[in-house]
């Protein structure tokens, strides 16, 4: 049975002021992996205190929201962003880029680790590991928003996104909550319990990031502004996820040869 979308993007208005779920999975996701970080300092071989686990996930929040949103306006809409520059910081609005998120997060951790003299792949290995509930919840609300949704199909699992159209649609952001929020969250959890050198678990994730958004983008619509980029099937997105494969192979490549002791 096809299910339709009805979902009010709108989670509580107060006078004039509408609150949204898509903002409010930002908010869930921060509490989130506060705490399932600081729980996981009791059993884990990273050695963090608390205080730095604050200092790392406000940076990487901070970041994550100035790159995302950057990135969005940079790579996928900077011409509407260049005629309504204050629409940038509506992001309660959706717009954001993992890329850029991820990039913004690499900036703000690489200055961390200078300033506190920390080891920038050990925290990257630590953050790593809770990053994928941030991406679960991000693409939830991005179903909510019946936003980033797929291409038409026969299925049964097909939705209806009245927003959009009344053809039956993959729940594109569905896949990517299972794939890149559920799977590489068990993956890296599991192997986090080893003692890895460092650099493997952000190589991993990685890796299994670009490939999973790689195969998703195969039945995701690309934003409408900006179409397909080559051929009828080439993606914005599964370019940017080219490099972060590349990128992800060097780093594993080195790390498992023990090239990161510190």
């Amino acid at each position: 049975m096809l299910y339709t979308h009805n979902i009010d993007p709108i989670m509580l208005t107060i006078g004039p002021v509408h609150l949204y779920w898509y903002g409010a999975m930002y908010a869930i996701s921060f509490i989130l992996i506060d705490y399932l970080m600081k729980k996981k300092l009791v059993t884990t071989n990273f050695d963090f205190d608390s205080v730095q686990i604050d200092k790392i996930l406000l940076t990487s929040l901070i970041m994550l929201l100035i790159g995302g949103r950057l990135g969005y306006v940079i790579f996928y809409n900077i011409e509407y962003y260049f005629h309504s520059p204050l629409k940038i910081f509506f992001i309660w609005e959706g717009g954001m880029s993992f890329h850029g998120g991820l990039i913004g997060i690499l900036i703000g951790l690489v200055l961390l680790s200078r300033k506190e003299n920390l080891s920038f792949l050990k925290i990257a290995d630590y953050i790593v590991i809770f990053i994928p509930i941030g991406l679960f919840l991000g693409r939830i609300g991005n179903f909510i928003n019946s936003e980033l949704y797929g291409s038409p199909t026969n299925s049964d699992w097909g939705i209806i996104f009245p927003l959009v159209d009344n053809i039956p649609r993959h729940p594109s952001m569905l896949y990517e909550a299972f794939l890149e929020g559920i799977i590489i969250f068990y993956v890296l959890k599991i192997l986090s319990n080893l003692n890895l050198n460092n650099g493997i678990l952000s190589s991993i994730f990685l890796v299994l990031y670009a490939i999973f958004r790689f195969i998703v983008e195969f039945v995701r619509v690309p934003d409408s502004h900006i179409g397909y980029i080559w051929s009828n099937w080439f993606t914005m997105g599964q370019l940017l996820s080219i490099p972060m494969l590349l990128i992800g192979t060097i780093l594993f490549y080195f790390s498992y040869r023990g090239k990161f002791t510190s």
